[in-house]
């Protein structure tokens, strides 16, 4: 929860600033290339097995959000339980060691990376090696979304008695 917290918001303030839809968007594409890679994924013996253990692809979401948090703030450095510090880029690959080393399966937390790295590449590196956007968000996920800014009143300074001091009789 604090990942989903924390990412989600990180995300939301800086690369997603004004763009609700686009974030809606991100949201929509990782969760159905996640159900669409589990679903996939268990027609092959191999990886069925341990697909079929994952319940909930919310944390592989959440480490979705991780991942394309730590491709856009490279230079962020970070400190991990205070033992040793790195750049943003390598938070998933560490979060994956710890997973790996508290004994919890890695396949919900390579699913997030798979999806994650997905997202990042056709939002930002294919448009750029191409000129072509192919994550480009439609027309009527940006209509259910209002883009206008928020305006935030100056709440009225009140006098001793409780009412507005500028009052308009």
């Amino acid at each position: 929860m604090f990942f989903l917290a924390r990412y989600c918001k990180l995300l939301e303030e800086t690369s997603f600033r004004g763009r609700t839809a686009d974030f809606f968007y991100m949201l929509f594409f990782g969760g159905s290339l996640l159900t669409g890679l589990v679903l996939l994924g268990g027609m092959f013996q191999l990886v069925s097995e341990s697909l079929a253990k994952i319940f909930f692809l919310s944390n592989s979401l959440t480490f979705m959000m991780v991942y394309v948090w730590s491709k856009q703030n490279p230079y962020v450095h970070m400190s991990f339980l205070g033992v040793f510090t790195f750049t943003a880029p390598y938070l998933p690959w560490v979060l994956l060691v710890f997973s790996i080393i508290v004994g919890s399966s890695p396949w919900v937390d390579l699913l997030g990376l798979c999806a994650g790295h997905v997202y990042y590449f056709l939002e930002h590196v294919y448009p750029q090696m191409t000129g072509r956007h192919l994550l480009k968000t439609p027309g009527f996920i940006k209509s259910l979304f209002s883009e206008d800014d928020v305006v935030v009143f100056r709440r009225p300074e009140m006098d001793a008695g409780g009412f507005p001091a500028e009052r308009v009789f």
